[in-house]
């Protein structure tokens, strides 16, 4: 064999360049990529073409957290709109499915602290929820989720006094993140 060259011997006087064991590697990687599912984000084909008006609802609220479900349900409407061709309503008449959710459980917890003051500086924030999505007519579920969990670190001031100014934009923050999850969760079916 030609010293000179690179390449690779095969059973035979087969000859296998280090380009073409390259190419091929890349090709059968692709292949196995596509068959376990991987897609481009961003695509709505995961629900059925019939639908083009989707009922949301205001999410039912079973935390001790005021007004979580009216800024969860507000901002998922939004996330609807911006991120989906599809209509929104408020009410289930005349929808082509409808989105129905409940908030099961709000934890925040102190993830990083201030090491000179002690106070917490970054807290990590779960939100659980309960989701479903019925076609209306035929009456058939097209997503459901009992254990929906939404988790994200977000930074805290340890000036007290801007901390309570920021409670409002944190959880709209937190609604537009959780609402980005849930819309692409949906639309395809994660």
């Amino acid at each position: 064999m030609n010293r000179s060259r690179r390449s690779l011997k095969r059973s035979g006087d087969r000859v296998i360049t280090p380009r073409f064991a390259a190419l091929g590697f890349l090709l059968a990687s692709c292949g196995y990529l596509a068959a376990c599912g991987y897609h481009i984000a961003g695509r709505s084909d995961a629900l059925p073409k019939s639908i083009h008006v989707i009922a949301v609802p205001a999410l039912e609220n079973a935390t001790n957290s005021y007004r979580i479900e009216q800024k969860l349900t507000s901002a998922t409407v939004h996330e609807f709109l911006a991120a989906t061709p599809y209509k929104i309503s408020s009410e289930p008449g005349g929808a082509d499915a409808v989105l129905r959710g409940k908030v099961l459980t709000l934890e925040a917890v102190p993830l990083l602290f201030d090491t000179q003051t002690g106070r917490a500086t970054t807290m990590l924030v779960t939100v659980r929820c309960e989701v479903t999505l019925t076609q209306t007519e035929p009456q058939k579920v097209l997503y459901h989720s009992d254990k929906f969990i939404f988790r994200n670190e977000y930074e805290i001031s340890t000036d007290v006094k801007s901390f309570f100014e920021e409670q409002d934009p944190a959880l709209d923050r937190l609604a537009r993140d959780f609402a980005q999850r849930l819309v692409a969760s949906i639309t395809e079916n994660f």
